[in-house]
């Protein structure tokens, strides 16, 4: 944690040293909105993962300020890409920081759009988290792993997956079976499955498609949606880990497998805290597998199932409200409640650079 600590330190001493004094001193006062962008684009160094152009013919557009210019939507909450346009037209110090000089260097919309498409392609922001987490976090002991789901709204239509005839499961004859007939095998579910794939298995086995997905809420109502399931592990501070995103109808516990792998292999952590929807024994014992300490809520099933926390335990579990915190921010600050693209790779792409956003602000909080 100190030489986590001390890191950030540093990088904000040399932002503000190098970077904040010397632009405020050319262009003036800058805003928070401005301050924070510098300091998330110092951060996050998406020119690493922004591929140069290599062929014939011509070149595009220089993708890297459009880079820096999504992450700019995010902070900026902007819903449209047209809203982002319109203040880089007017915004002389917005524009210099994401790389134009001029407001006629600033591209048209339907250049922003292709790069999208092409950051969406190439998954640029999950890219660019991944290497974020490992740079700040993984020499660091962190104490609880929050688990949690949230649902995504989109704009497209319900994908209906087209039915295979030969495919289809022969209808079961009804009444009692011949006697010495041998009983017909159990289809394995997901979580079984999941034992013994890879994580590049679990994840292509997940479903992606835009469907709608119903859950009760805090009140217990049960409310619908139609869209996605952005599923996160946050850590300590409120800084997420590992996203997943998932058709909206995808329960949350189908998912834990997988998060819990890719959070593995980024971060160390010694307690796993989820709610009841992951009261599963597969779960459990995977997570003691990885070395941490699972606390799950218990989803009673029965009136006899009496299991509860102990006091301990109890205490500890409150520290899962960091999920929600972080599920909160997401949506209210940096994008995530208002989503204008489609598809799944888009949609996870628009969620990633608000995470990156959000993870920075997050991590410069240990030392602001």
């Amino acid at each position: 944690m100190h030489s986590t600590r001390e890191r950030l330190s540093s990088y904000w001493g040399r932002i503000k040293d190098f970077l904040l004094s010397p632009i405020e001193e050319e262009v003036g006062l800058l805003t928070n909105k401005q301050q924070q962008l510098i300091t998330a684009l110092e951060v996050i160094r998406i020119e690493d993962f922004v591929a140069p152009h290599v062929g014939v013919g011509r070149p595009p557009e220089d993708r890297l300020p459009m880079a820096r210019a999504f992450i700019a939507k995010a902070i900026y909450g902007h819903t449209t890409t047209r809203q982002l346009l319109d203040q880089l037209q007017t915004d002389v110090r917005l524009r210099r920081i994401c790389g134009w000089e001029k407001s006629r260097d600033v591209p048209e919309e339907w250049t922003f759009s292709r790069a999208f498409a092409e950051f969406a392609r190439v998954e640029l922001p999950t890219k660019a988290h991944e290497a974020l987490v490992v740079a700040f976090q993984s020499d660091r002991l962190i104490g609880h792993i929050s688990r949690d789901a949230t649902a995504i709204e989109a704009r497209e239509k319900v994908s209906k997956p087209p039915k295979d005839k030969a495919t289809d499961k022969p209808k079961r004859k009804r009444g009692r079976p011949k006697k010495g007939t041998p009983p017909t095998p159990k289809e394995e579910k997901r979580l079984e499955r999941q034992l013994s794939m890879s994580l590049d298995e679990m994840l292509a086995d997940l479903p992606k498609a835009c469907d709608v997905g119903s859950k009760k809420n805090a009140k217990g109502y049960l409310v619908s949606w139609k869209g996605y399931k952005l599923h996160i592990d946050t850590a300590d501070g409120q800084i997420p880990i590992s996203c997943i995103l998932t058709s909206a109808s995808v329960h949350d516990s189908q998912v834990a497998l997988p998060l819990a792998t890719m959070t593995h292999e980024r971060v160390t952590n010694l307690y796993d805290l989820m709610d009841a929807a992951y009261d599963a024994e597969i779960i459990r014992e995977y997570s003691l597998q990885q070395g941490h300490v699972p606390l799950i809520d218990f989803n009673h099933r029965s009136p006899k199932d009496e299991r509860q926390f102990a006091p301990h335990e109890a205490e500890r579990y409150k520290e899962r409200s960091t999920a929600e915190r972080v599920n909160a921010r997401l949506k209210d600050e940096f994008g995530g409640l208002c989503i204008r693209v489609r598809g799944h790779s888009k949609i996870m792409a628009h969620l990633m650079f608000g995470i990156l956003a959000l993870t920075v602000d997050q991590l410069m909080r240990f030392v602001t």
